[in-house]
């Protein structure tokens, strides 16, 4: 007898699990050694004792997996002592090529009646009695590894009941397992239906027909629901209903979603709201999940529930909701998972996971949601809250009678609109009545002495129902009920409001899909390294409150997949999840139009999808056929009162045969995976073949429930490994070349593919790897952090070998003295006459590696000034240690970070930005006794040759510069070295007045501070300021040599090393130079080196101090080099680096003072075109300056404005000639310390902010004082050049430009 494929069949398999008597009790080894729990406690391996057909073509039988899963904990032993309630599961199989195959799973205990089993039991509880007390005191310790003991089991106090068996008083009871098999989730008609089978062996009745009748009818006869159908078909003793969406094929307007059977009410009664939505985030950003729970069940709901509401996008990674026993050892993957793990008698705090920082816990019982740390908030997440509390209120009359939850205490501080879910429940109607009594010792020995005598069969006639309710109910079977409706349209308007969600979200994503240009089998063979989507693009488009989730997101794996399939639907058919999503959107734009701006309007298409469901659900499509007699049974299994009997197999074992189906019910064989494989159709057999193998390689990382030996483990764990190197390499690559490009930009070339966004969630995501490298293979788990506890480990056997002599940071500085000063900025000064004998007396302990400490302080390079021989030391610059050790001290010292996972990121952070985390991990793994005290044989820092490319993979990112650190941590307070480099010639080293410095960089300045006559060197503690941009220098000019000539000035930043100089080649003093007592120098970030600082090199190497300082025409030698052309350029490319700064986000900006007064900058520039042609070095023998002009330019508007000179003057002119002069009189009145040169470049910077440069300059080139003091061929006297540059500068109109601080030094202009 043969039938067609079970393609068209509701099930393929029925399944029995058990006690295989013939074998007796075998341990269940790989749940660990249980020996010293009680025998009634221990696992005990189950067998698959049946299971019928024997085998379907298209669903091959795994028996490992379907025993593993059927019963995750084994075998499961009670006396009549304890409650015996069935208790139902569902699980899925993931197979390798991702398809999956669903169970349902419903367990219940059994009377042992076979006498070995029972003696063997005996037999175990009088050798655990005759073990010693203290080895039974073991069981109070916490187990160290999860994987080799799941359930910790606390021994009993004697005060305690301890589970015990007697074979002569008690009575023992054994789990049993009915299961069947399905490709689709029909869970609740399942569990219904294996629930009537439960009851015709609990409560046998005559006129039932034999239990292979039934078994024969849901395997063989009854069908698959057709799409957009509903179907009725028989179980033992009433009609179980299920139906099933409509392709979306077949519907023109909003078409359905996918078929879903679990119930999303049971999601929203474990989990609150809000921690419903960070639970939804985080697995949306593919971190690891971990579900805990007593019940299997809720695992189950749980991990598909979360997974369902990210449609259009599935989960592509681990995917495991029930975790057996045997494989805890998967917790340690390195990879994202959701993963299911049984919550035994152990405590939360007693679970020892391999890595904590990466992970977000749901303790499904405690109502509880610990997430990662900076988890990004889901955009209109408010929105989705109130939206998701109306939905529950709405249905909270008709579905929470029934909520068949436990009672848990209520956290304070929760949404009072969640807590009315469940606030007018009577506790008659609530389930805690069945709960509370099956939980009832007394309740337990009453019910046994009941059963016993005859009293009574069940604990299930104490039911709610009464008699009237049930004869109604298997009465009513004409239509589905009330209750299931409501279940459907509940799961219906959740599912629509997430997905309403998702539409606005990525209303115009395929905008930035970039198309390929090439057919499908290149596109396949390149499609690891092409970009499919324009991220920077898409970003850009964002809200700013979007970007720290939709950045990271991006990155994600399902939203790649996504974006595959939607080019693959050029070459291919579309993926049924996006032809949902996109006719979805086309709905959404007609109803709010093309443009959908990020404002979010709530879902109104679950009235339409309601209709259709109603419709369906109200009037059954089919009818299937009804259990009946089969005729070629001929012994049926006879029937005793709570056995399920061995069923005869022979008739049950019919042959299935492959036949083609209709294309409508090929449509919906695929699997959730299959989108990753719908390429294949176009494929030859050989390119098919290929890909099957890469896609076997992509899915390796899901546990093989097959393969539980020895070597079968030590494969997957090898698998892991490589998925971790190719990870990684691919993570440091794109990390380099988006980098690479990004500095591209900043030169002129191509196009700006990543922003300050992108680039922190690229470095918070290499974080995460290393976190999840680090965790791969522990012996043992110290703390949330797997990085940092390695790295505390290794501080401290340091510390040991260097006789405990901890290295404290006050010793890198010599001998300082405090002076108060403004703006809490704290600041040491140093001795001149001792600087450098101190520094030479501690140079030995400036290193804490231990190459550091051998080393001879001659051996060290510094940077000194050459020549300074004369009477002042000049200030001599250490390098900074290089050791890992001196790093993780000084993260430990910031007060702001409080976690271990805090201080690992902050660590790595700092080594990327100091170019030094290649070596530090290096350092961190050189020790070889630590990583094998912390780590099992098969981790991945334990590979030699993999760990090797790893660490050179991590070197490459040497190649660019990141500020990980600085951005990252503002309020960190950052130690700054400062050197001041007067120049020796003249005498004039040194200065009589009191000099003061300050300086500023991107997130604030320092105020000015005070420094003591004669000091060169101090150190200044303040908040951290980000990259430094300017440093303003001067003194009061008092005594009898004020002036000071100051060559540069350098600063360090003692946490990141970075080591910025400030050009100034000018004299400070009235009577000298330009009478500036005050200078504003431009900072210029000199180069890192992995070792040390080639400072004298780097010094030497910078650009020339006439572009980052102000400088008088005779100290620009390239002035008169220049032509009128070049000049022209440079002008251009100065204005077109500002247009360019205001076009990007505002976040991402970069330093607005250095395009205006650095190198190349606006004031530079400008200096060139005043310069050219300027008459002072043949009139006025070097003494004249721009400002000069400036001045006697304002003397002829006066002049004008005050009639003494005579001249015809326009509306415009005279508005612009008195601007102009009071523009200037202000800048004299406001900076008396302030040089020519210096109020020329507040001249220029003022100017461009008030938009009024380009209306002056016209003025200005007119007058005759142009004339007078140009010569005929200069720029300012060519009508046309004035004409280009009054254009050139009209571009930044548009523009609200904002000066920083520093550079009017506060001044009110």
């Amino acid at each position: 007898m043969s039938l067609q494929s079970s393609a068209t069949r509701f099930a393929d398999y029925f399944v029995v699990c058990g006690l295989d008597t013939s074998t007796g009790l075998e341990p269940d080894q790989l749940s660990g050694d249980n020996l010293q729990c009680p025998p009634l406690d221990r696992p005990f391996k189950s067998k698959v004792l049946q299971h019928v057909p024997e085998n379907v073509p298209s669903n091959p039988f795994d028996k490992t997996a379907v025993g593993m899963l059927c019963m995750p904990q084994g075998l499961g032993f009670c006396t009549q002592k304890e409650t015996k309630r069935p208790r139902f599961h569902s699980f899925l199989i993931t197979k390798e090529d991702g398809s999956r195959v669903f169970g349902s799973a419903l367990t219940f205990y059994e009377e042992v009646r076979d006498t070995k089993i029972c003696a063997a039991m005996q037999t175990l509880q009088h050798m655990y009695r005759a073990q010693p007390e203290d080895e039974h005191e073991e069981e109070n310790q916490p187990s160290l590894q999860l994987r080799r003991s799941p359930k910790v089991t606390k021994r009993s106090s004697p005060r305690q009941s301890v589970k015990v068996f007697d074979s002569k008083s008690d009575t023992l009871y054994v789990t049993k397992c009915l299961c069947l098999i399905t490709q689709y989730p029909f869970v609740t008609a399942q569990k219904e239906y294996l629930r009537q089978l439960y009851e015709a062996v609990e409560k046998p009745v005559k006129s039932h027909l034999p239990l292979e009748c039934y078994v024969y009818n849901i395997l063989f006869e009854v069908p698959l629901p057709q799409p957009g159908r509903s179907m009725k078909f028989y179980g033992v003793s009433r009609p179980v209903f299920t139906q099933r969406p409509m392709d979306w094929r077949e519907v023109k307007g909003v078409s359905e979603l996918p078929l879903f059977d679990f119930s999303l009410w049971d999601l929203c009664r474990f989990l609150e709201v809000k921690d419903l939505i960070l639970l939804f985030t985080s697995v949306l950003l593919e971190h690891q999940i971990l579900l805990y729970s007593s019940d299997y069940q809720k695992l189950m709901t749980v991990a598909e529930c979360i997974n369902v509401l990210t449609f259009p996008f599935t989960w592509q990674h681990v995917y495991v909701p029930i975790l057996p026993a045997s494989l805890t050892h998967f917790l340690d993957a390195p990879v994202p998972f959701i993963m299911g793990l049984h919550h035994g008698r152990e405590k939360r705090s007693e679970l020892t996971l391999p890595s904590e920082a990466n992970m977000c816990f749901v303790d499904i019982d405690d109502k509880t949601v610990d997430v990662p740390e900076d988890l990004p908030p889901f955009p209109h997440h408010q929105e989705l809250k109130e939206e998701l509390v109306r939905a529950i209120n709405l249905y909270k009359v008709s579905l929470g009678k029934d909520s068949s939850k436990t009672p848990s205490p209520k956290k304070s501080g929760s949404n009072k609109e969640e807590s009315t879910i469940s606030r007018n429940e009577s506790w008659t109607n609530m389930p805690e009545r069945m709960e509370i009594l099956n939980q009832s010792e007394a309740f337990a020995k009453i019910s046994a002495i009941a059963k016993k005598t005859g009293v009574w069969t069940s604990i299930e006639e104490f039911s709610d129902k009464s008699e009237k309710e049930k004869d109604l109910e298997i009465k009513d079977s004409s239509s589905m009920g009330q209750r299931q409706i409501d279940h459907l349209k509940f799961n219906n308007m959740i599912r629509e409001i997430f997905l309403n969600h998702f539409l606005h979200l990525f209303s115009s994503y395929e905008t930035f899909v970039i198309q390929p240009t090439q057919d499908m089998e290149s596109w396949l063979t390149n499609r690891e390294i092409m970009q499919n989507f324009d991220k920077a693009a898409f970003l850009s488009d964002q809200p700013e409150g979007y970007l720290p989730f939709m950045s990271s997101f991006t990155e994600t794996q399902m939203f790649a997949t996504l974006i595959d399939n939607k080019i693959l639907c050029h070459f291919d058919e579309v993926d049924p999840n996006l032809r949902v999503f996109d006719s979805r959107l086309k709905i959404l734009r007609e109803r709010l139009g093309e443009y959908i701006t990020h404002t979010y309007s709530p879902c109104t298409t679950v009235e339409d999808t309601e209709k259709m469901l109603e419709k369906r659900v109200v009037y059954i499509d089919h009818v299937s056929l009804r259990p009946h007699t089969l005729e070629d049974l001929t012994s049926p299994a006879s029937v005793e009162t709570g056995f399920f009997p061995q069923i005869e197999t022979d008739v049950l074992n019919v042959q299935i045969t492959q036949q083609p189906s209709k294309r409508e019910s090929a449509m919906w064989r695929r699997k959730d995976r299959s989108m990753q494989h719908s390429e294949h159709i176009t494929l030859t057999s050989e390119q098919r073949e290929k890909y099957l193998q890469d896609a076997r390689l992509k899915h390796v990382r899901q546990p093989k429930l097959t393969d539980m030996s020895a070597a079968g483990m030590m494969q997957t764990n090898w698998k892991f490994v490589e998925t971790l190197l190719q990870e990684i390499k691919n993570k440091t690559k794109r990390m380099l070349v988006e980098k690479m490009g990004h500095e591209a930009i900043e030169l002129g070339h191509g196009d700006a593919n990543i922003n300050g966004v992108e680039e922190n969630t690229m470095i918070a995501s290499l974080c995460d790897m290393l976190e999840r490298i680090w965790s791969h293979g522990l012996q043992s788990k110290k703390g949330k952090s797997a990085l940092w506890s390695h790295l505390l480990s290794y501080l401290e056997l340091q510390d040991c070998n260097y006789g405990n002599q901890c290295l404290d940071s006050n010793k890198l500085a010599p001998p300082v003295l405090h002076v108060p000063i403004r703006k809490r900025t704290r600041v040491q000064f140093m001795s001149i006459r001792s600087l450098y004998n101190c520094l030479c007396s501690n140079i030995s302990v400036m290193s804490l590696s231990p190459e550091g400490l051998q080393d001879h302080p001659s051996q060290i390079k510094t940077h000194r000034r050459k020549g300074s021989t004369g009477r002042i030391e000049l200030p001599t610059l250490t390098p900074l240690p290089s050791s890992l050790a001196y790093d993780m001290r000084k993260v430990q010292q910031m007060v702001d970070i409080r976690t271990d996972v805090g201080h690992a990121r902050a660590w790595v952070r700092l080594a990327l930005e100091k170019k030094m985390l290649e070596s530090h991990l290096k350092e961190l793994l050189s020790d070889a006794d630590l990583l094998r005290n912390l780590y099992k044989r098969y981790a991945f820092l334990r590979c030699e040759d993999e760990k090797e490319q790893f660490l050179f993979h991590l070197l490459s990112l040497n190649a660019v510069d990141y500020f990980s650190y600085t951005n990252s941590f503002l309020n960190t307070v950052v130690p700054y070295k400062v050197l001041i480099y007067p120049s020796p010639k003249f005498g004039c080293s040194t200065t009589s007045a009191n000099p003061w410095i300050s300086f500023a960089g991107q997130h604030g300045e320092t105020g000015v501070i005070e420094i003591p006559k004669g000091c060169l060197e101090f150190n200044v503690e303040h908040k951290n300021l980000g990259i430094l941009t300017t440093l303003r220098i001067g003194h009061d000019n008092t005594g009898l040599t004020p002036r000071w000539l100051v060559e540069y000035v350098l600063v360090r930043n003692e946490l990141t090393g970075h080591l910025y100089k400030f050009p100034c080649g000018r004299w400070l003093g009235k009577m000298v130079d330009d009478g500036s007592t005050e200078r504003l120098l431009v900072a210029q970030l000199l180069p890192q080196h992995s070792d040390t600082y080639d400072l004298d090199l780097a010094v030497a190497s910078s650009p020339p101090n006439k572009a980052l300082s102000p400088n008088s025409p005779k100290k620009s030698p390239d002035s008169g080099s220049l032509s009128i052309p070049e000049i022209q350029e440079r002008l251009g490319h100065a204005i077109n680096n500002l247009v360019k700064h205001f076009y990007k986000p505002e976040k991402e900006r970069g330093n607005l003072t250095y395009l205006l007064c650095g190198e190349q900058g606006l004031v530079h520039c400008l200096e060139l075109v005043f310069q050219y042609g300027f008459r002072s070095s043949r009139l006025f023998r070097n003494k004249f300056f721009i400002w000069d002009y400036l001045e006697k330019v304002k003397q002829y508007f006066e002049g004008v404005l005050t009639g003494e000179v005579r001249q015809a003057l326009s509306e415009g002119a005279r508005a612009g000639y008195w601007i102009y002069c009071n523009f200037l009189l202000k800048i004299n009145s406001a900076t008396e310390s302030v040089g020519k040169d210096g109020k020329f470049q507040i001249f220029v910077c003022v100017g461009i902010r008030d938009h009024i440069l380009q209306k002056l300059l016209p003025l200005i080139a007119s007058s005759p004082v142009t004339d007078q003091m140009y010569e005929e061929n200069s720029f300012l006297r060519n009508y046309s050049h004035i004409n280009y540059l009054v254009h050139i500068l009209s571009t930044l109109e548009e523009f609200q430009i904002t000066l920083e601080s520093s550079l009017l030094r506060g001044l009110e202009i």
